[in-house]
């Protein structure tokens, strides 16, 4: 009885940290334990009142006093419902707040004109990184801030600080920097922003994961402290040096990640996506695949000495494990239910894994709550227990296979079917070949991990001998590089579905609840299957065929437009690599969209083809329309002309004037000095309109090139003199700093004013409402 009502406490406590996301969760998880105490308190009281009546009957008084004692006693469900109502205000107590001298406190909350210098001082909290701009990135425990005046130096008393910072400098400056040095960074202070369009990036939430609630643009480093304090940090380096010595860049840093992890080591952003991307991801997380490798061969080397000496081993390697590779939920994970096989083995017990994973799981949320919602903490306890669910009963349906053939299918497949749901909620795609890639490289993986370890211990004691052997483990590291590549090469490799609902998500998790615990459904798993298919592609079906919707970015430069037309999709403007990458693509997989049916690119100031080929890595575009004509013979057009061949796509090059029409919409750049775009959208004309001046604006309204809209799209510096000239119904500009002057004069006119700077992106649907994203968002978190 104290182990199922341990069971059920344990699960109450992380319950109730999952119901910090609804209203009232502490309360609705209170309730539930109030109903099963009145519930189970019939039950009790009637198996109690059944063993009296069967009193004589000896075998069948046995039966039921053991069903009576293995059931919960009813103060068992009320206690449940106390700690799951404890655990949310747990939370709410461990999230992190800045304090009063954080210094977050004088970072200004408007950040899109950064003008004041500072100089924070601080010490170096972590290795620093390259980011994808290739600028230098660490994090900085900040002690100091001074602001600086005129460049020329400090401005006042200097103030003392606490909190951690995202430092990013150039990244020559970052060079040589380690953890425990004290530093000077000279630049401009800001606050993070949260995602400002649907489904990109929350910077914001991000760092306050981190406990972090600032950022810092570094223009220059000055070293205050050159002393070189020892560190796990030192061994990782040197273990990272001597991979990569003789085995090379990406393949060295690669062998270096599957043994202490990607987030200890600087690995090439290309070879990070190619892995996410493929589902090879979990390789390149330290966790429990390194932590039972390394146990089973300690206790495999160790298995004729005494149970002490393996014991003791086998714990100092994990605890040698978990300080070099660092404190990751996923990684602490795998080391308790470690120490928990060492426990087994010193009481000569089976340990069983279901209530280890339950174990560790209470105690990593009881050490931080947060946890409950960070991603690698999901993914590494759902796929674990896939593997000790799910993995068994697969074999078993494979006996038909050899055993050793059977058992690569069943483990990532198992893994898969527990992941998935949370992935789509969080990546919006089904990775079609993940399953056969992960059967195919677990071999090649094995390999690189076991030789990865070997020659990182020598390369403690032999820099020169560890990278020797590091480098038997290039043609095994170089073949699993191009076997990925070559399956994410493959045609539809990915599958946009859009980010699935919560309910979709728990609806989904339900079937494969019942299918491990439910004999019934067990026999027809085929079936929980169809309806867990159903759930993601219907709602994705029925969007595709019946959405009408024009949605405006939150871009810097250039208005880039989404419209989806009953699955017909057109994209107008890409801006640069940015933000095809941030920006557009996150939208079009959060909407499950996969081809672009038509493109339109207008000369807007920033204009590339860099974003086009971004996002034709990612999804086909069917038809291109380019209003570039001076640029037609440069080197970004040739090179987007070439991929729309390899997919079959149509390229157009338009002058000034020329229209175009398609069912959804009609366009036509009217000036090419000053890149005006109108646009007729679902009986709607927009016009978008590039940096202009008085002058000209007069000019082109009275040679008729102008007229009234309906919807405006301007720079911010031109926004009142077309507002005035032009009297739109709705008007739309980038910035969020305009002056309190135009804006008092904006709102006495009838034109409705928004800001993507600080609304978000713009999104219209047929019943005629303008819709900002992020007061949509904001509603939905006060809800919950």
């Amino acid at each position: 009885m104290m182990q199922t009502s341990g069971i059920i406490i344990c699960l109450s406590y992380i319950l109730g940290l999952l119901f910090t996301a609804i209203p009232w969760g502490g309360v609705w998880i209170l309730l539930l334990g109030v109903v099963g105490a009145v519930f189970f308190r019939r039950i009790y009281a009637n198996l109690r009142q059944f063993a009296l009546k069967k009193e004589n009957a000896v075998t069948k008084q046995k039966t039921v006093v053991n069903n009576w004692a293995g059931t919960p006693h009813p103060r068992i469900w009320l206690i449940a419902g106390v700690v799951g109502l404890l655990a949310t205000v747990y939370f709410q107590f461990r999230v992190p707040q800045p304090g009063i001298k954080d210094i977050s406190q004088f970072a200004d909350g408007d950040n899109s004109n950064l003008e004041q210098l500072v100089i924070v001082r601080g010490l170096v909290d972590s290795n620093p990184r390259a980011t994808r701009s290739q600028r230098g990135q660490f994090w900085l425990a900040a002690t100091q801030l001074d602001e600086v005046k005129n460049d020329k130096g400090p401005a006042g008393i200097p103030k003392g600080v606490t909190g951690r910072l995202y430092v990013t400098v150039p990244i020559l400056q970052s060079t040589g920097l380690y953890p425990g040095q004290q530093i000077a960074v000279t630049g401009f202070l800001y606050k993070p922003t949260a995602a400002s369009n649907p489904g990109g990036f929350d910077f914001q939430k991000y760092l306050r994961q981190e406990g972090t609630f600032a950022g810092l643009i570094g223009k220059q480093i000055n070293i205050l402290d050159d002393e070189r304090p020892w560190g796990w940090w030192q061994i990782r380096e040197k273990i990272g040096r001597s991979q990569a010595r003789l085995l090379g860049v990406p393949e060295g840093p690669l062998v270096s990640a599957m043994v202490l992890g990607s987030k200890a080591v600087d690995l090439p952003y290309d070879i990070r996506d190619l892995f996410v991307r493929t589902g090879l991801a979990p390789a390149l997380a330290a966790s429990g695949f390194q932590t039972s490798l390394i146990l089973g061969v300690v206790l495999q080397l160790t298995r004729r000495t005494n149970k002490a000496t393996q014991i003791t081993l086998g714990g100092l390697s994990l605890i040698v494990f978990l300080f070099l590779v660092g404190f990751e939920p996923a990684v602490l994970r795998a080391e308790i239910m470690g120490f928990a096989a060492l426990l087994g083995l010193a009481l000569e017990k089976n340990v069983k894994q279901l209530g280890s994973l339950l174990i560790a799981a209470t105690l990593l949320l009881l050490f931080n709550p947060l946890w409950i919602w960070n991603l690698g903490f999901q993914l590494s306890f759902l796929a674990t227990l896939g593997l000790i669910v799910t993995a068994s009963p697969i074999t078993q349906r494979l006996d038909w296979l050899p055993p050793a053939i059977a058992s690569l299918i069943s483990v990532p497949l198992a893994a898969t079917i527990w992941t998935l749901p949370r992935l789509l909620d969080f990546a919006c795609v089904i990775i079609v070949y993940s399953v056969p890639l992960n059967i195919l490289t677990t071999p090649f993986i094995s390999v690189i991990s076991i030789g990865g370890m070997i020659s990182g211990l020598v390369s403690l004691i032999s820099p020169d001998l560890g990278g020797t052997l590091a480098s038997f483990l290039y043609y095994p590291t170089h073949w699993l590089i191009q076997m990925v590549e070559f399956f994410d090469h493959l045609p539809g490799s990915q599958i946009p579905v859009g980010s699935i609902s919560i309910w979709q998500m728990l609806t989904i998790y339900l079937l494969i609840i019942l299918v491990w615990l439910v004999r019934w459904w067990q026999k027809r798993w085929w079936f929980a299957g169809l309806i867990a298919v159903g759930l993601v592609i219907f709602p994705v079906w029925h969007s595709a065929n019946n959405l009408v919707r024009i949605t405006l970015l939150d871009t810097k430069n250039e208005p880039v437009l989404v419209i989806q037309d009953r699955g017909n999709i057109t994209v107008i403007n890409g801006g640069n690599e940015g933000t095809g990458r941030f920006t557009i693509l996150p939208f079009l997989r959060q909407q499950g969209i996969n081809q672009i049916n038509w493109a339109i690119a207008s000369k807007f100031p920033g204009y590339t083809n860099d974003a086009w080929l971004e996002i034709m890595q990612s999804l086909p575009i069917k038809n291109l329309y380019e209003y570039t004509p001076k640029l037609a013979d440069n080197i970004g057009t040739q090179l987007l002309q070439k991929e729309l061949q390899k997919q079959q796509g149509i390229y157009q090059n338009l002058a000034v004037g020329q229209s175009i029409n398609n069912p959804t919409i009609t366009a036509q750049l009217i000036n090419d000095q000053v890149p005006i775009l109108k646009l007729q959208i679902f009986n709607q004309n927009w016009l978008l309109v590039g940096n202009i001046k008085s002058q000209q604006i007069a000019e082109l309204i009275k040679s008729g090139d102008l007229s009234s809209p309906q919807v405006l799209w301007c720079p911010s510096e031109s926004l009142q003199d077309l507002v005035l000239a032009l009297k739109p119904q709705i008007a739309i500009a980038p910035a969020n700093n305009l002056d309190s002057k135009v804006l008092s004069s904006l709102s006495k006119g009838q034109t409705k004013l928004f800001l993507t700077g600080k609304d978000g992106a713009i999104q219209w649907t047929p019943n005629g409402n303008f819709q900002t994203f992020i007061q949509t968002t904001e509603n939905k978190s006060s809800v919950l």
